[in-house]
């Protein structure tokens, strides 16, 4: 077996010819062809159509040595077309094309391709890259095709470069691919033996005529008919050399892999076609800006874990062949930057045309830099998705002289031109996505109850994050350094910051939350509820440090919303919603207990199916890569917590599970988990995140004091405004909130989920009657809050964008630094309503914290 260091690789790349005026694709490249052959014969070619031409690398066992040639030959290519006024496009296919290019080059064969393929051969206006790497023989080439088939999906993901097609989104990452399949001999490898059954197969189709020449096998990977190599065919050409050597550094391996196999003698996996075909689709549907299908699962997974598995899948062959560091620093640069297409589809949103975006090509092929020059931003009109909208009061996407704000002003043109047939059918691709992925929120009448989402994404500036991210971290230290001072010297009541009338409870040294392990960490994970006000600021609403939930929602609102509407990509790029996991997993590893070894075991523990976030709570065990387990799926042993199918002591348990119900529920053996939790913590065996006993501190009746106890604390103003609110406990207060009652918002000050919200200005004489009596009888159990005008969001009702109540739970972790996630999710209310829980009738938006 050849060393993987000296096993052989060659490219060969396509491109477009463009007019450097009108930006479309033109048929002049038997102009150029001549003078470029004479520099070097055997490395251009001409293509089927004659605005394509074709590049071949020297073949070369080295990355470096390979993109060192790669841009000999575009500098070549590109400084030839300059002199003719042509630029090169490096991409599947280009956005404008001009009329005289839909012709094809003259030549016997793709003449004879002409006539019996028709229409196929006509649009064949794209471009690919075909990686060929060197392979023992012909039958290791047939078991390389088998062994590799389920992971080229994931170079089309990362060579996704053809969202246009003749001036229109096709709302595909790769056009090229829906182009490209229709030959009848394209797609997955078909499952074979060795090179006999190829060759049987290939005589079948000659005598089938279905194919015209053998050169006419369009497989995603094929052998060579003349030499010992393996083609790899299925990706999108690529404005970037690095994205064309991260391909090439990917096949290598791949084709290593499968090369060991075969000499080894291990069968290859068997893979269902159809199901194969469906992962090239999803691949060419997503780019890596949507799921991807793993085939080993088969399951939907993100572009980022798509890419680590397949980096995991060939990590022995990429270190055999020294590419490793330089391939996994590729792939990362390739997810942060995103697809070609998504970078396309900004700069068209950017600019507002596709002129732009055939700029932008061009210099990424030429491998200049790109300096972008921002078009002025126009009035946006959408006479038809916002005719008659009339926000009550501050309205994030729509400003008060009916104009739309400039942050929303690409995003709003984009929604006008899908129209409200097309968001109709996509909400239909939305429900069908939703159901693939299970992603319910049950409720008691409704047991298969989707969860809400709205098309229509919610932006969030740089200015506006980073605003928000400073205020959150601190009111969360706030309330850490208070649950904290309650569980230890009290020294807030002793000094009179905050009265010990605004406790329902003082803790007791028997309770399980006064016997944590020294230094843990209480309210790890806090979901922090602020809304934006009528005059467009932020204000906190609620504290939540008990088991928040939205996360997992928040991250799966992402993936449907760039799946079934990859139209829609901000001009400058959002945050990664999928980095929430690794963040929440690295916090909660860090507060592992003093017991804990240097890999500490980390579980989800939910109370199962029955409660309406357990697709929340599959999501995040998925993500963070560990367990999810009931109660009964845990048994106590030895002063510990293990897993009762293996006997693996648990070092953390991230509860998703209210402590009541975990203490007093069963194990395994069916002891009660309660005394052996407890004791675990205790003796520092076992972190609980969040701790019991959090509700002490987000009950509604301390939120009056955050701010106090903030500059208490810390010496600090509080960043973030609270909403003015008045304990009932107070007599004085209590009278206000009586005589003012049809003015207020009442609430229970244990709460939760919006059950016992009475909203004076909606109230009827009877409701507000009875909410009088009830804080009459129990004044301690209730805060009234001032009714803020809390601002609008455009919303899809099926005809129009509608103004709806947003409000946005951000998510804060406290170790090992404190962050807020990247995951924050915004909840909308129904017409006519403040109460944007989704139990109560609410639902969500995509949340984008642009770039």
């Amino acid at each position: 077996m050849t060393p993987a260091d000296q096993v052989v690789v060659g490219v060969e790349e396509e491109f477009h010819l463009v007019d450097l005026e009108t930006r479309a694709a033109v048929p002049r490249v038997p102009e150029v062809l001549g003078e470029l052959q004479g520099l070097d014969g055997e490395a251009f070619a001409a293509e089927l159509k004659p605005s394509i031409i074709e590049t071949n690398s020297r073949p070369t066992a080295d990355l470096a040595d390979l993109r060192t040639d790669l841009v000999r030959l575009r500098g070549m290519l590109a400084q030839i077309a300059e002199q003719r006024g042509l630029g090169v496009v490096g991409a599947g296919s280009v956005p404008l094309i001009d009329g005289s290019a839909q012709g094809i080059t003259p030549s016997p064969r793709y003449e004879r391709m002409r006539d019996e393929y028709q229409m196929l051969a006509f649009e064949q206006q794209i471009c690919g890259t075909q990686v060929h790497v060197d392979v023992p023989d012909r039958d290791a080439a047939i078991t390389v095709m088998q062994h590799s088939a389920a992971w080229l999906p994931v170079l089309l993901a990362l060579s996704a470069s053809s969202p246009f097609w003749q001036s229109e989104d096709t709302g595909y990452a790769s056009s090229r691919t829906l182009a490209w399949h229709r030959w009848p001999t394209a797609g997955p490898p078909a499952p074979l033996r060795d090179a006999a059954d190829y060759d049987a197969l290939i005589g079948s189709l000659l005598a089938s005529g279905t194919m015209s020449d053998p050169g006419m096998v369009y497989f995603d990977m094929r052998p060579s008919a003349h030499q010992d190599t393996v083609e790899v065919r299925i990706c999108d050409a690529s404005p970037s050399v690095d994205g064309v050597v991260l391909i090439a550094g990917l096949a290598r391996a791949l084709v290593r892999h499968g090369v060991r196999a075969h000499l080894a003698g291990r069968p290859a996996p068997q893979h269902r076609p159809e199901l194969l075909r469906a992962a090239s689709w999803r691949a060419a549907r997503s780019g890596l800006e949507g799921d991807l299908v793993h085939v080993d699962g088969p399951e939907l997974v993100p572009p980022s874990r798509a890419v680590r598995l397949m980096l995991e899948h060939l990590a022995d062959d990429l270190d055999d062949a020294g590419d490793r560091a330089v391939v996994e620093e590729l792939a990362l640069e390739a997810l942060a930057r995103g697809s070609s297409a998504a970078r396309q589809r900004q700069r068209a949103n950017r600019n507002g045309n596709l002129e732009a975006v055939v700029d932008m090509l061009v210099a990424e092929t030429r491998g200049a830099p790109d300096s972008p020059v921002d078009a002025p931003v126009s009035a946006t009109v959408a006479p038809v998705l916002l005719a008659g909208y009339a926000p009550p009061a501050y309205d994030e996407a729509v400003s008060e002289d009916h104009t739309v704000r400039p942050a929303y002003s690409w995003l709003v043109s984009t929604l006008e031109r899908i129209g409200p047939s097309g968001l109709l059918v996509h909400e239909k691709s939305r429900d069908a996505e939703q159901r693939a992925r299970g992603m319910f929120f049950p409720q008691e009448d409704d047991a298969e109850r989707l969860f809400p989402l709205d098309l229509v994404p919610r932006l969030i500036t740089p200015h506006e994050w980073s605003t928000l991210s400073e205020g959150l971290v601190q009111r969360a230290r706030t309330c850490e350094a208070l649950l904290q001072d309650l569980h230890g010297e009290r020294a807030c009541l002793h000094d009179g910051v905050l009265p010990e009338a605004a406790l329902r409870w003082l803790p007791q040294p028997h309770e399980a939350a006064m016997n944590l392990h020294p230094g843990a960490v209480r309210a790890l994970v806090s979901g922090l509820d602020v809304v934006c006000d009528a005059e467009g600021a932020w204000k906190v609403l609620e504290d939540n440090l008990r088991i928040p939930s939205g996360i997992g929602y928040a991250m799966a609102d992402r993936r449907v919303v760039r799946s079934v509407l990859p139209e829609l990509q901000a001009p400058g790029g959002v945050l990664d919603a999928d980095e929430g996991p690794a963040l929440l997993r690295e916090a909660l590893l860090a507060c592992a207990p003093p017991a804990a070894g240097n890999e500490p075991v980390l579980a989800v523990v939910t109370e199962g199916p029955a409660d309406s976030a357990y697709y929340e709570h599959q999501v995040l065990a998925e993500e963070m890569g560990v367990p999810l387990l009931t109660p009964s799926e845990l048994r106590a042993a030895a002063g510990m917590i293990t897993i009762a199918a293996t006997g693996r002591p648990l070092d953390v348990v991230y509860r998703r599970i209210d402590e009541e119900v975990l203490f007093t529920a069963p194990d395994a053996s069916g002891v009660p988990l309660g005394d052996p939790i407890q004791e675990a913590v205790r003796t520092g065996r076992l972190t609980l995140a969040n701790a019991p006993g959090n509700g002490l501190v987000d009950d509604k009746a301390v939120y009056p004091f955050i701010a106090a106890l903030t500059e208490y604390y810390f010496g600090e103003k509080a960043s973030l405004a609270a909403v003015p609110t008045w304990s009932c406990a107070d007599p004085d207060q209590c009278a206000y909130v009586l005589e003012h009652l049809d003015e207020l918002v009442l609430k229970p000050v244990d709460g939760f989920g919006g059950q016992g919200i009475v909203i004076g200005q909606h109230a009827s004489e009877q409701d507000l009657e009875k909410a009088a009596a009830e804080v009459r009888a129990h004044p301690a159990g209730f805060v009234a809050q001032e009714t803020v005008q809390i601002s609008t969001h455009p919303t899809f009702t099926g005809a129009v964008l509608e103004p709806r109540v947003v409000d946005l739970r951000a998510f804060v972790v406290l170790a090992p630094t404190p962050t807020v996630l990247p995951t924050p999710l915004t909840r909308v209310a129904p017409p006519d309503s403040l109460v944007v829980n989704s139990s109560r009738g609410g639902g969500s938006k995509d949340t984008w914290i642009l770039r």
